[in-house]
């Protein structure tokens, strides 16, 4: 096993030390074309990069702008070590080419967008064997992807984004193994989620079946380690927690307009109020967050984003003489706000978010409780595993509606932010923030050990069989 271990260590600083050897893995990563999805590919890709891995990263136009201009704003220099290959979608009378991503898509228009992409698997075959990378890092809803790489020899290995106890609950719920480890029943999904989740099962059991015996999440031990083990059982894959991948807040935009008015404050004061890049709250879900954050006395900043075909205006959207009443004890900002630079501001002490994965993980990244709202999908998990873990709370559902009330909003933040017996839960959240910073780079050399170990069993194989 030291030899082993000595030989991985070797060949990667072998990587390191020759960039323009012919040793150096030529990867081809190709995420799902949602943001939540892109961007922990992006942040995964230039840690690679850095140990002079060749990145090829593939995806529509309309998402290859934004991430050309994310690469420059961290000086970072594609050409040396990322190459941005276009994957162009067949042409759809009610998908245009700015449609090609799922930021801003219209809700109606993401069913026609997963079979436009599932149309461009020709076109993906005809970059495989253009490029002819050395592995395939690739998303689980593309399973015709490490298809179509299989047939060439080239191995894929998977890359989950969303939490590892959601990902265990769908395939525990799909293989019916009956396994008991998951803590949660399976009411604490909504019918429609579940069934929403399940609609996806091919897909993800074809990835599995397709794929090679290593995968990759976006996680870490310290957070969800008896769910990766499980997950590895269920799977029978080696599973390598990549870490949370969370862009340095110095490589997202400005607002001087929220950095003035976050300096005014007191330290923890502030809860962020955001729901990510892809869902719209409701009118009847904004009005009872807004009489909540009224009744909790806390200041907020308030990201409040509508779909692009609806013409609406925040005064319009909120209840009548809501801004009045707030005053400067709150902020609101419409459409985008750079979200890892104010959860690393001193003032904010909370974070009222849906529980995607992607703003579960910034939060602990940098130690800000979590108050959780969940809407839909994987959420109501992450939401809980918050609570288990100890760094924040989920607010509950009315019983007799179904639906978030103002009250236990109210309640919920003030408890988080200002209770004295939140103190073990911001302490928590402290320490979770120090345990992702120690992690480093230990996440990406174990990713690199693998990568490098995968391709030599490849490799191997392939030279056995001539």
């Amino acid at each position: 096993m030291d030899d082993v271990c000595f030989s991985f260590s070797f060949i990667r600083q072998h990587l390191m030390d020759s960039q323009n050897s012919s040793n150096v893995l030529r990867v081809l990563v190709f995420p799902w074309v949602a943001h939540g999805h892109i961007t922990p590919y992006l942040e995964l890709c230039k840690k690679l990069s850095k140990r002079k891995i060749y990145i090829y990263f593939c995806s529509t136009p309309a998402n290859l702008v934004p991430v050309r201009e994310k690469l420059k704003e961290t000086d970072f220099i594609p050409s040396n070590s990322i190459e941005l290959v276009e994957l162009h979608l067949p042409s759809l009378p009610d998908l245009p080419p700015h449609h090609h991503t799922t930021n801003g898509l219209p809700l109606h228009l993401q069913d026609t967008l997963l079979r436009a992409f599932d149309m461009s698997s020709p076109s993906f075959y005809n970059i495989l064997c253009t490029l002819k990378p050395d592995l395939l890092i690739s998303d689980f809803l593309q399973p015709w992807a490490p298809a179509l790489a299989l047939s060439l020899n080239i191995p894929t290995v998977l890359f989950l984004v969303v939490g590892t106890i959601s990902n265990y609950f769908l395939v525990n719920s799909l293989k019916g193994s009956g396994a008991t480890v998951f803590p949660l029943r399976c009411n604490h999904i909504p019918d429609h989620q579940t069934t929403e989740g399940l609609a996806f099962g091919d897909r993800i059991l074809q990835c599995l079946e397709r794929s090679s015996a290593l995968m990759f999440v976006k996680s870490l031990r310290e957070i969800e380690g008896k769910y990766i083990d499980e997950l590895s059982v269920l799977t029978s894959k080696k599973i390598v927690p990549v870490g949370p991948l969370v862009q340095d807040p110095s490589g997202e935009g400005e607002n001087a307009e929220i950095s003035e008015w976050l300096n005014k404050k007191e330290p923890s004061s502030v809860v962020f109020v955001s729901f990510g890049s892809e869902y719209y709250l409701s009118k009847e879900e904004r009005e009872e967050l807004a009489h909540g954050l009224l009744q909790s006395k806390v200041n907020f900043i308030w990201v409040l984003r509508f779909p692009k075909e609806e013409k609406i205006n925040i005064k319009e959207a909120l209840p009548e003489g809501f801004l009045e009443m707030v005053g400067e004890r709150g902020l609101l900002v419409e459409d985008w706000a750079p979200q890892k630079r104010i959860l690393a501001h001193p003032s904010v002490g909370g974070f009222v978010s849906h529980c995607g994965w992607g703003s579960v993980t910034e939060s602990m990244t940098f130690g800000v409780p979590i108050i959780g709202m969940p809407m839909r999908i994987d959420q109501p998990l992450h939401a809980r595993l918050v609570e288990e873990v100890g760094v924040g709370m989920e607010i509950k559902k009315e019983e007799s509606t179904g639906r978030f009330g103002r009250k236990e909003i109210a309640k919920v933040i003030n408890e988080v932010v200002l209770a004295k017996d939140g103190e073990r839960m911001r302490k928590k959240a402290k320490e979770m923030s120090s345990c992702v910073r120690d992690g480093g780079d230990r996440w990406i050399n174990e990713a690199i050990d693998e990568l490098i170990n995968l391709h030599g069993k490849i490799t191997k194989t392939i030279v056995e069989a001539t």
